[in-house]
């Protein structure tokens, strides 16, 4: 396990995966460096890969009070320890978080953006989101984590009594001890103000950037990344069939490589 220090002095620790040119992989809500290490190791057959846990994760540390610049600091002391350039591929939350990073003139060569949850202008969704700031807030502060978690997982689809199951898991702890990242990722997709695509934010990314969609996610999902993908100066959408918003790395992978492998 290596570390870096970010710019507030925080720990971000990571593993160093393979070899070739730099590639720093963002995971999303509750993901930790093990959640997103099959996608790593995938492609640590043709880059050096940075695998890393996000602040508040694993064995990375945590600074109060949290702000989204902070990743991305996190972000840049990692592009630095690659050395001074890399590409980054971000899926969920951390798709967004990877977005602002560029956005913001990190040194990114290549960009990868992964089903960003953005929502769509829809008065409905735009409430939805307001909504679970406030509640993630509300049940961080009183101390129920796990009801942090179950409701999270509530919002993406999952039904009660498939978390009730969930809780009984023996990864759960895992889970619940990560809760508290609710709150960092919920900011991260400026949720408090309706969850949508900051207009003027992908304008400013200079780095080619890829879109990938499943061809199974929700219809409003593609539409959204599909807007994404045509405000980026350099981008395009790359839909993947018959896939949701979690791909198997064997059918993710040689679209990466196609991709970052793109000199």
């Amino acid at each position: 396990m290596a570390k870096v220090i970010s710019a507030d002095g925080t720990v971000i620790a990571f593993e160093r995966l393979g070899d070739g040119p730099p590639v720093i992989v963002v995971g999303g809500a509750l993901c930790d460096q093990m959640s997103t290490r099959p996608t790593a190791e995938a492609l640590a057959w043709h880059f050096t890969v940075l695998n890393y846990d996000r602040r508040g994760r694993g064995a990375s540390g945590d600074t109060e009070p949290y702000a989204v610049e902070r990743e991305i600091d996190d972000l840049a002391a990692l592009i630095d320890e690659a050395g001074g350039r890399a590409a980054v591929y971000g899926h969920s939350s951390g798709a967004a978080l990877a977005l602002r990073a560029a956005a913001h003139g990190l040194p990114v060569t290549r960009l990868v953006l992964h089903e960003p949850p953005y929502n769509p202008d829809d008065d409905a969704l735009r409430r939805e989101a307001r909504r679970w700031a406030a509640t993630v807030t509300a049940l961080l502060s009183a101390g129920r984590r796990a009801d942090a978690v179950e409701s999270f997982m509530r919002l993406t689809g999952v039904s009660g009594d498939e978390v009730r199951q969930m809780r009984h898991e023996p990864w759960w702890p895992a889970m619940e001890s990560r809760a508290h990242t609710l709150r960092y990722d919920s900011e991260v997709m400026a949720d408090a103000t309706g969850g949508t695509l900051p207009p003027d934010l992908p304008g400013t990314v200079p780095a080619p950037t890829l879109v990938l969609t499943g061809g199974e996610s929700p219809s409003w999902m593609l539409t959204t990344n599909q807007r994404l993908a045509e405000a980026l100066p350099h981008g395009r959408l790359h839909v993947l069939p018959g896939e949701e918003h979690v791909v198997p790395p064997e059918i993710l992978t040689p679209v990466l490589v196609e991709f970052l492998g793109d000199r």
